[in-house]
C-alpha cells in the first residue's frame, strides 16, 4: 500500500493526539509514503508558530526520513487546479494545498491519510478522527 500523509496527520502525529494515534501505524510502518512539500510548509509554519524553528526543523529531518518528498510538479499543479475548481463548488473553505495534495495521492495512486474534514468521504482518503 502506498500512503500521502496530509499535513493533519504530520501535527497530529507530533502532537500524539488520538488522530495521531490512528496514524502511527501508517507513519512507523515498512509501507510507502509520501509527502507532498506544500505539507512541510503547512508543519513548519505551525510548528514554528507554536514550538519554535527548532523544534520545526526536528520535525522536517523526522518527515523527509520517515517519507519521500513529492515536489509539485506539472502535472501535479494542473490536477490540482481542476480539483481545485470543482472542489471549491462543493466544499466550503477547500483550497489549494487540499487539491495539491488529493492530486499527489490520486496521481501517485495512493491513499491520502489525513483528519482535515474538508476530505471527508472522498474517494482514496483515509479519514482520521
Amino acid at each position: 500500500m502506498r500512503y500521502v500523509i496530509d499535513s493533519y496527520a504530520w501535527i497530529e502525529y507530533f502532537m500524539g493526539t488520538k488522530p495521531g494515534e490512528m496514524v502511527k501505524p501508517i507513519i512507523e510502518g515498512l509501507e510507502e509514503k509520501i509527502t507532498p512539500t506544500i505539507c512541510l510548509a503547512e508543519v513548519y509554519s505551525k510548528t514554528l508558530k507554536v514550538e519554535g524553528e527548532e523544534q520545526a526543523e526536528r520535525q522536517i529531518k523526522f518527515i523527509k526520513e520517515r517519507s519521500a518528498l513529492a515536489p509539485l510538479e506539472e502535472s501535479v499543479a494542473i490536477k490540482a487546479a481542476k480539483i481545485d475548481v470543482a472542489m471549491k463548488r462543493k466544499v466550503v473553505g477547500w483550497g489549494l494545498a487540499d487539491s495539491i495534495v488529493y492530486a499527489t495521492g490520486l496521481l501517485k495512486k495512493a491513499e491520502v491519510v489525513t483528519g482535515d474534514v474538508h476530505f471527508q468521504g472522498l474517494k482514496n482518503v483515509i479519514f482520521i478522527k
